[in-house]
């Protein structure tokens, strides 16, 4: 044969293997690789009797009402931090396809594991680390955009404040919220933040004290926050803390006019019937229901997520449904609250709201030198599902727990 045929030869039997390759890469791309079964373990930090993991589970339940017997669950609940890994690995022993946690504590330990366990799907809810090394492609992270709900809240007590202000039961210098938070991380700073802009928004002459209780859930301790604060002058208390505790402090308050309350995760109408305000919350059902669905189908877990995608990490807030208002109490809300609600909730589905923006300066409390001029305004969640503004503002002022 010459050294042309041999050519010839070569290079036809390469192209047929090429095709041959290609024809079959195809064939499996095509095939079904649905499964008919996942097996989910949900970590929660705390249980249906906390409001947090409470709204938590509310999702997990609408979720296997949606997908039925395709779906099975197990929940470890009241795990705390140090506990966290070990709790993952038995989840992970027990044969659970997809492993979710709701707390920003057990972050490190998902991560971890998830990096052992390359079969297994990891949601970690909360946290920030699904896009920084070591990147695992079975760990996400997800969390709805809640300053978008805090700030309507903010509103809704800016316009009570502005209320009592006309009705002479303040004075404008009296205007003072409290807010009981949880550790001075972003989450929190950026929570607070939103309340007191979208306070402001209504009631310009509105000032914020804020007291950490170092404990996302600590009953006794939040009462204790909530009564020091209403000692300060406080006239509402808002909280990103998870029982009902300042609430109750709220109802209970006898300091010659009313303190009312805003809540989160939970309706506490009932506990707080003539002082609570209204709340917002978080919806997990999208991304949750999202990943049953990716699972079933055996695709990326982002692919079916309908909402901002960074990586391994997903958000959103009004516009896909991942954050609500609760209840307003029309019985004390001042007058025009509801309108103003529906009217905002549009104005961020359209993006027309630009909340961390204004005449405001504010300081990192680890990093002095660390400064914002909101001015220039800032974008919240550009990056990440995860809150990142974690700068105090001039205007508040908060308070160590020792004073």
């Amino acid at each position: 044969m010459s050294e042309r045929k041999r050519i010839l030869v070569t290079l036809i039997t390469a192209m047929i293997t090429i095709l041959l390759f290609y024809a079959a890469h195809q064939i499996i791309l095509s095939m079904d690789h649905s499964r008919d079964h996942v097996k989910f373990g949900f970590i929660m930090e705390g249980d249906e009797s906390t409001p947090y993991s409470a709204n938590y589970i509310r999702s997990v339940e609408e979720m296997q009402q949606q997908f039925g017997d395709k779906v099975e669950v197990i929940i470890k609940n009241n795990v705390p931090d140090a506990s966290v890994e070990n709790a993952i690995r038995e989840l992970a022993q027990e044969g659970c396809d997809m492993i979710m946690t709701n707390s920003f504590g057990f972050g490190e330990a998902a991560k971890k594991v998830a990096g052992e366990y390359p079969d297994i799907q990891f949601c970690e809810a909360t946290c920030n680390n699904a896009n920084t090394e070591p990147f695992y492609d079975n760990y996400h992270t997800f969390m709805g955009e809640i300053y978008e709900g805090r700030y309507i809240a903010g509103k809704v007590a800016g316009l009570k404040l502005k209320e009592m202000i006309d009705q002479g039961i303040l004075l404008e210098d009296e205007a003072w919220i409290g807010y009981v938070g949880a550790f001075p991380y972003a989450e929190v700073i950026s929570g607070y933040t939103s309340f007191f802009l979208g306070v402001r928004s209504e009631c310009p002459s509105a000032r914020m004290r804020v007291r950490y209780t170092n404990t996302w859930s600590g009953y006794s301790i939040e009462k204790v926050v909530a009564e020091k604060l209403i000692s300060e002058g406080c006239v509402i208390i808002s909280q990103h803390s998870d029982t009902i505790g300042p609430a109750v402090v709220c109802e209970k308050a006898n300091v010659g006019h009313p303190v009312y309350h805003v809540g989160y995760n939970q309706d506490m109408i009932d506990v707080a019937p003539t002082t609570s305000l209204i709340g917002t919350r978080i919806n997990w059902t999208p991304y949750i229901c999202a990943v049953a669905e990716a699972m079933l189908a055996d695709v990326d877990i982002e692919s079916r997520v309908d909402g901002h995608i960074h990586g391994n990490d997903a958000g959103a807030g009004f516009s896909k449904d991942w954050v609500r208002m609760l209840e307003l109490n029309t019985i004390i809300a001042a007058e025009g609250s509801q309108e103003m609600i529906d009217e905002t909730i549009q104005a961020f589905e359209k993006g027309s709201v630009h909340v961390f923006k204004g005449n405001y300066t504010g300081t990192d409390p680890i990093n002095p030198e660390d400064t914002i001029d909101l001015r220039k305004g800032y974008t919240e969640n550009a990056e990440a599902s995860a809150p990142a503004f974690h700068y105090v503002l001039d205007d508040v002022i908060i308070i160590e727990e020792d004073e």
